[in-house]
Protein backbone atom coordinates (compact mmCIF):
# COMPACT_ATOMS: atom_id res chain seq x y z
CA UNK A 1 0.00 0.00 0.00
CA UNK A 2 1.20 3.43 -0.94
CA UNK A 3 1.17 5.98 1.79
CA UNK A 4 -1.46 8.67 1.27
CA UNK A 5 -0.31 12.25 1.37
CA UNK A 6 -2.09 14.32 4.00
CA UNK A 7 -4.61 16.57 2.28
CA UNK A 8 -3.81 20.24 2.61
CA UNK A 9 -6.21 22.05 4.90
CA UNK A 10 -8.42 24.75 3.41
CA UNK A 11 -7.61 28.30 4.59
CA UNK A 12 -10.83 30.30 4.75
CA UNK A 13 -9.07 33.64 4.20
CA UNK A 14 -5.96 34.25 2.13
CA UNK A 15 -4.27 37.65 2.22
CA UNK A 16 -3.02 38.90 -1.14
CA UNK A 17 -2.28 42.55 -1.97
CA UNK A 18 -3.56 43.75 1.44
CA UNK A 19 -6.97 42.18 0.79
CA UNK A 20 -8.57 39.17 2.45
CA UNK A 21 -9.79 36.76 -0.22
CA UNK A 22 -12.44 34.06 0.22
CA UNK A 23 -10.78 30.62 0.37
CA UNK A 24 -13.79 28.76 -1.02
CA UNK A 25 -13.77 30.49 -4.41
CA UNK A 26 -11.59 29.80 -7.44
CA UNK A 27 -8.45 31.92 -7.43
CA UNK A 28 -9.31 33.77 -10.67
CA UNK A 29 -12.64 34.80 -9.13
CA UNK A 30 -11.10 35.78 -5.80
CA UNK A 31 -8.51 38.04 -7.42
CA UNK A 32 -11.29 40.14 -8.96
CA UNK A 33 -12.33 41.16 -5.42
CA UNK A 34 -9.12 43.20 -5.16
CA UNK A 35 -9.95 46.77 -6.17
CA UNK A 36 -8.24 47.42 -9.49
CA UNK A 37 -8.13 43.82 -10.78
CA UNK A 38 -10.68 42.60 -13.30
CA UNK A 39 -11.12 39.14 -14.73
CA UNK A 40 -8.80 39.77 -17.70
CA UNK A 41 -5.92 40.92 -15.51
CA UNK A 42 -6.67 38.11 -13.07
CA UNK A 43 -6.22 35.54 -15.84
CA UNK A 44 -2.98 37.18 -17.00
CA UNK A 45 -1.58 37.20 -13.46
CA UNK A 46 -2.36 33.52 -12.94
CA UNK A 47 -0.91 32.52 -16.31
CA UNK A 48 2.28 34.46 -15.55
CA UNK A 49 2.52 32.93 -12.07
CA UNK A 50 1.87 29.43 -13.46
CA UNK A 51 -1.15 28.69 -11.28
CA UNK A 52 -4.28 26.92 -12.46
CA UNK A 53 -7.17 29.46 -12.43
CA UNK A 54 -9.76 26.97 -11.15
CA UNK A 55 -7.73 26.09 -8.05
CA UNK A 56 -9.46 27.12 -4.83
CA UNK A 57 -7.88 30.10 -3.12
CA UNK A 58 -7.76 28.30 0.22
CA UNK A 59 -5.46 25.59 -1.18
CA UNK A 60 -2.75 28.00 -2.36
CA UNK A 61 0.65 27.41 -0.81
CA UNK A 62 2.52 30.32 0.74
CA UNK A 63 5.00 30.38 -2.16
CA UNK A 64 2.16 30.55 -4.72
CA UNK A 65 0.49 33.39 -2.80
CA UNK A 66 3.82 35.23 -2.65
CA UNK A 67 4.34 34.74 -6.41
CA UNK A 68 0.85 36.15 -7.14
CA UNK A 69 1.53 39.09 -4.81
CA UNK A 70 4.81 39.80 -6.60
CA UNK A 71 3.16 39.75 -10.05
CA UNK A 72 0.36 42.04 -8.83
CA UNK A 73 2.82 44.60 -7.41
CA UNK A 74 4.92 44.88 -10.60
CA UNK A 75 2.98 43.50 -13.59
CA UNK A 76 5.23 45.24 -16.13
CA UNK A 77 8.26 43.22 -14.95
CA UNK A 78 6.47 40.00 -15.88
CA UNK A 79 5.60 41.08 -19.46
CA UNK A 80 1.89 41.56 -18.83
CA UNK A 81 0.68 43.77 -21.71
CA UNK A 82 0.22 47.42 -20.84
CA UNK A 83 -3.29 47.54 -22.31
CA UNK A 84 -4.44 45.63 -19.21
CA UNK A 85 -3.18 48.37 -16.87
CA UNK A 86 -5.57 50.92 -15.40
CA UNK A 87 -3.20 53.92 -15.56
CA UNK A 88 -1.52 54.15 -18.93
CA UNK A 89 0.60 57.18 -19.79
CA UNK A 90 0.31 58.73 -16.35
CA UNK A 91 0.15 62.55 -16.69
CA UNK A 92 2.82 63.04 -14.02
CA UNK A 93 5.60 60.82 -15.39
CA UNK A 94 4.31 59.25 -18.63
CA UNK A 95 4.72 55.68 -17.35
CA UNK A 96 2.30 52.78 -17.72
CA UNK A 97 1.19 51.81 -14.20
CA UNK A 98 -1.36 49.60 -12.51
CA UNK A 99 -2.85 50.93 -9.28
CA UNK A 100 -4.65 48.91 -6.61
CA UNK A 101 -6.92 49.58 -3.64
CA UNK A 102 -6.70 52.92 -1.90
CA UNK A 103 -4.04 54.22 -4.35
CA UNK A 104 -6.56 53.80 -7.17
CA UNK A 105 -9.29 55.68 -5.27
CA UNK A 106 -6.90 58.46 -4.25
CA UNK A 107 -5.57 58.94 -7.78
CA UNK A 108 -9.08 58.96 -9.30
CA UNK A 109 -10.22 61.62 -6.81
CA UNK A 110 -7.15 63.75 -7.59
CA UNK A 111 -7.78 63.44 -11.33
CA UNK A 112 -11.36 64.65 -10.88
CA UNK A 113 -10.20 67.54 -8.69
CA UNK A 114 -7.65 68.51 -11.36
CA UNK A 115 -10.35 68.45 -14.09
CA UNK A 116 -12.60 70.64 -11.92
CA UNK A 117 -9.77 73.06 -11.18
CA UNK A 118 -8.84 73.59 -14.83
CA UNK A 119 -12.56 73.67 -15.73
CA UNK A 120 -12.38 71.16 -18.53
CA UNK A 121 -15.67 69.93 -19.99
CA UNK A 122 -15.51 66.75 -17.90
CA UNK A 123 -14.63 68.79 -14.81
CA UNK A 124 -17.66 71.06 -15.27
CA UNK A 125 -19.93 68.03 -15.73
CA UNK A 126 -18.53 66.56 -12.49
CA UNK A 127 -19.15 69.86 -10.68
CA UNK A 128 -22.77 70.00 -11.84
CA UNK A 129 -23.46 66.35 -11.05
CA UNK A 130 -24.32 65.58 -14.67
CA UNK A 131 -23.22 62.57 -16.72
CA UNK A 132 -19.66 62.96 -17.92
CA UNK A 133 -19.44 60.52 -20.82
CA UNK A 134 -22.02 61.86 -23.26
CA UNK A 135 -25.18 60.10 -22.10
CA UNK A 136 -28.53 61.69 -22.82
CA UNK A 137 -30.14 63.61 -19.97
CA UNK A 138 -33.71 64.06 -21.17
CA UNK A 139 -35.20 61.18 -19.26
CA UNK A 140 -32.33 59.87 -17.14
CA UNK A 141 -30.23 61.38 -14.37
CA UNK A 142 -33.13 63.22 -12.73
CA UNK A 143 -32.94 61.49 -9.37
CA UNK A 144 -31.04 62.48 -6.26
CA UNK A 145 -30.09 66.00 -7.23
CA UNK A 146 -30.71 67.34 -3.74
CA UNK A 147 -32.19 70.65 -4.91
CA UNK A 148 -35.54 69.28 -6.11
CA UNK A 149 -38.15 70.13 -3.50
CA UNK A 150 -41.44 69.73 -5.35
CA UNK A 151 -44.19 72.35 -5.47
CA UNK A 152 -43.78 75.36 -3.17
CA UNK A 153 -46.81 77.22 -1.90
CA UNK A 154 -47.02 80.87 -1.03
CA UNK A 155 -47.18 81.83 2.63
CA UNK A 156 -50.81 83.04 2.48
CA UNK A 157 -52.21 80.01 0.63
CA UNK A 158 -52.10 77.43 3.45
CA UNK A 159 -54.26 74.32 3.36
CA UNK A 160 -56.56 75.55 6.15
CA UNK A 161 -57.31 78.97 4.63
CA UNK A 162 -59.61 79.33 1.67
Amino acid sequence: MAQEQPKQELKYFVRIANTDLDGNKAIWQSLTKIKGIGFMLSGAILKTAGIQPTKKTGYLSDSEAAKIDEVIKEPSKFNIPSWLFNRRKDPEDGQDKHLLGSNLSFTRENDIKMMKKMKSYKGVRHMLGLPVRGQRTRSNFRKNKGNVLGVKRKEGAKAGKV
